[in-house]
């Protein structure tokens, strides 16, 4: 008899269990709580549909920090170029950007989504969207469904319902008090790749809400990286700033606040700003001053401004070094329902090598379910697909011992 396996989640992780599995021969089910399937795919699509990163290997394996050791059979069995293999197997062609990121040529989403979801159908996976999972009922799998309440028992079952950012989307960690109750440690979620708080005055954020701040380097304990990142009425957000977000976060839980040293001047010596600045007559007032010397204007001399005490801007070389290091105080992450991702989940130590849970046999966990984070870049989507595709063939090798 044909071996029956559910996937909860339509994300990258459970179509991408449900084409391994279906295409080995297995019946699969896929349920899905909304409406349309792979709803946060198509919300990351309309910023271009970031896939994966060309940076070599084992620098792309290291942007997972601690759970390198847990993803890295996943990551080596569907690497990056794979990634790209597999897109264009879809017949989804993809570019490499100025930044290393890797693009499909379309930049959008909704094709590879089209083309995947005709593959799954030719494959035989049957779809059930709005079938929210609602828990265990002894041995079974409950659903709220349109036509009532459904049970399930499959031959094995793969849960992928992702963190819980953007709830909306179906990411709402609903599940999390269900798999507690048996027995499975489940992290706290938190914010990663998120904006930051700051705590600006009225004025400021009045002004300045919305303005980029383009051009520049941020430090932190993740490093010094260039980039841009965005003034919003609360604090900033943007890519630089979810490049530091995790020693951010991080920092901030163990000693109460955070800074990001911003280079306004990442071009220019030290010693040149400060040989600019001392040139400018003390008479002239610090915008001018500023504006004379270094050009910085708009966003970025208001910054300055709001940063930099008054007896520091009577000093040229003072100035000059804070200008080449504007310490921007981050008072708390934004909320985790508007992160891009979080950090937190299902422990580690709940999850055999198969992706299986210890606790609970033929219950298999991919995804962003699990107590990993990566920043921006690609890495999100690749993992969560890798995932996808090691917890697959657990089950098939599962299923396999049971005949």
């Amino acid at each position: 008899m044909q071996k029956q396996v559910a996937i909860i989640g339509g994300g990258p992780a459970g179509l991408m269990a449900a084409e391994v599995l279906s295409s080995a021969g297995v019946s699969v089910t896929l349920y899905e709580a909304m409406p349309t399937i792979g709803r946060k795919l198509l919300l990351a699509g309309k910023s271009g549909l970031n896939l994966t990163h060309s940076e070599d290997y084992e620098t792309f394996i290291g942007r997972y920090g601690a759970a390198v050791p847990r993803l890295k059979p996943a990551l080596d069995a569907f690497t990056p170029d794979d990634l790209r293999r597999w897109a264009g197997s879809l017949g989804i062609d993809t570019f490499v950007g100025s930044s290393g990121r890797v693009f499909p040529t379309s930049m959008k989403a909704s094709p590879l989504l089209r083309a995947w979801l005709k593959r799954l159908a030719a494959q035989g996976v049957q779809l059930e969207t709005r079938h929210r999972w609602c828990g265990f009922s002894g041995d079974a799998l409950l659903f709220a469904a349109p036509d009532g309440p459904k049970e399930i028992r499959p031959d094995a079952t793969l849960i992928a319902l992702g963190g819980a950012s953007y709830p909306r989307l179906g990411s709402d960690a609903a599940w999390v008090p269900w798999l507690r109750e048996r027995g499975v440690a489940v992290h706290a979620f938190r914010p990663a790749n998120c904006g930051f708080n700051a705590h600006w005055p009225e004025a400021f954020a009045e002004r300045h809400a919305g303005a980029w701040v383009k051009s520049v380097t941020a430090t932190s304990a993740a490093g010094t990286l260039p980039g841009e990142f965005v003034v919003s009425r609360n604090g900033v957000e943007g890519s630089l700033v979810y490049a530091h977000s995790a020693a951010s976060r991080d920092a901030i839980e163990r000693d109460g606040s955070a800074t990001l040293l911003v280079d306004l001047l990442p071009g220019r010596s030290l010693e040149r700003v400060a040989d600019d600045l001392a040139r400018q007559s003390p008479k002239s007032s610090f915008s001018n001053r500023l504006r004379k010397a270094t050009g910085l204007q708009g966003v970025k001399g208001a910054l300055a401004s709001l940063l930099i005490a008054p007896i520091t801007r009577a000093d040229p070389p003072a100035l000059a070094a804070a200008l080449k290091a504007l310490p921007l105080p981050l008072v708390s992450p934004r909320p985790v329902e508007e992160a891009i991702s979080v950090a937190g989940g299902i422990a580690w130590g709940e999850v055999d090598a198969d992706y299986s849970l210890t606790k609970l046999p033929g219950l298999f966990v991919a995804g962003e379910m699990i107590d990993w984070e990566a920043p921006t870049g690609g890495y999100l989507i690749t993992a969560c697909l890798a995932t996808g595709r090691a917890a697959a063939k657990g089950i098939l090798a599962r299923l396999a011992d049971k005949t």
